[in-house]
């Protein structure tokens, strides 16, 4: 194998590949990244037999081939040379690299010992716009559970509801449910909660559009030249749709940013009760008053104006309810619940019309 490419180009990818490598994983082989040249490209890939991804760069092929070499040594090695095209041989199990002034040759493993890489056919395929997808994993990711006990929970649920795909996460304590777009067709299936950051993590910005295709075991995120392969957790998903209120009782429309700074303040008051704080709603003052008290320290009451509906008070986790409204977009929330035991909604509202969001977070209260 012998070849040119550019450090910029080189390194990026590295970058992005080769951080699956050698994660979670004893075998020395899953330590190496693949490179594999295809035609006038140089492929990269990695992984650690949950997760495989790959990326194509641009090169200039003057004989084709393979090599694994190690790949956390690789990028380092590469980052750090200057901007300028690399020269790349491989002559078995080493790896020759002359950069410039820079000579180096990396002792790497046959290609023939590295795993083969996911193949998917005949999955089923979506199209999403890469903005949307992208802050619909960032509002459902914080809830899902690191209960490795309950691998369900563990992932997001990408299923078909109304037309929409729709994505779940929970945790037993706290649900977050997000509609991404219309779509034709079935989808249902787990994604890993890991997966889904690291495809965050790698989503170029100026991407317009992010393909996924499902089978029944594996997912494959197609974004330009990256692709990242993972597993499906393997059961079905709770009946969620039973745990979100029909109805309440109570109900606030308010400005997401003084409920924050309201709840962040009582938050200061409530490190001895694990976070607790007591939210009431007072229609007859157009306000939400929220109450925190520590032994040791004091006390705090901070209020928010707020339309109400109903009154009524309820005990929440400072924390879940700071997480919640930083997942809401939009400048006002709707914040819903019915008596002390009930489960709570959280939903961005859509002025004029004060309709709500295709986002909405439950969060179960305390008891008090």
């Amino acid at each position: 194998m012998k070849l040119t490419v550019t450090q910029e180009n080189l390194s990026q990818a590295l970058a992005v590949v080769g951080r699956i490598a050698g994660s979670r994983t004893p075998l020395p082989i899953l330590n190496n990244i693949l490179l594999k040249t295809d035609k006038n490209r140089l492929l990269l890939a990695a992984t650690n037999l949950e997760i495989a991804i790959t990326q194509h760069i641009g090169a200039k092929v003057e004989s084709e081939g393979s090599i694994t070499v190690p790949a956390r040594l690789l990028g380092e090695f590469i980052s750090n040379l200057p901007k300028s095209n690399i020269n790349i041989e491989a002559d078995g199990t080493n790896l020759k690299i002359t950069a410039g002034r820079y000579d180096s040759t990396i002792h790497g493993m046959l290609p023939d010992e590295f795993p083969a890489l996911p193949e998917i056919n005949n999955g089923r395929q979506v199209a999403i716009p890469a903005a949307r997808l992208k802050r619909a994993i960032t509002q459902t990711v914080p809830v899902v559970s690191r209960d490795e006990t309950r691998p369900i929970l563990t992932g997001i649920f990408f299923h078909t509801a109304g037309k929409a795909l729709t994505l779940v996460a929970t945790d037993g304590y706290r649900l977050a449910e997000r509609k991404v777009d219309k779509l034709d067709g079935e989808v249902n299936a787990i994604v890993p909660a890991q997966t889904l950051q690291d495809v965050v993590r790698v989503m170029p910005e100026e991407s317009e559009l992010v393909e996924l295709l499902f089978d029944d075991n594996q997912v494959r995120f197609l974004l330009g030249d990256i692709e990242i392969t993972s597993r499906l957790i393997d059961g079905s998903f709770p009946d969620y749709k039973q745990l979100i209120p029909k109805k309440s009782d109570t109900e606030a429309i308010l400005a997401k940013e003084d409920f924050a700074r309201v709840t962040k303040i009582a938050s200061l008051f409530a490190r001895e009760s694990g976070g607790s704080v007591t939210i009431k709603a007072d229609a007859s003052l157009g306000q939400l008053q929220i109450h925190s008290v520590a032994s040791q320290l004091g006390e705090n009451t901070s209020t928010a104006d707020a339309e109400i509906t109903g009154e009524g008070q309820v005990a929440l986790n400072s924390r879940y309810l700071l997480e919640a409204l930083g997942c809401v977009d939009e400048d006002n929330v709707r914040f819903a619940f019915s008596g002390k035991l009930a489960p709570c909604v959280l939903s961005g509202v859509q002025h004029p019309k004060k309709q709500s969001s295709d986002y909405l977070h439950i969060i179960m209260p305390l008891k008090s």
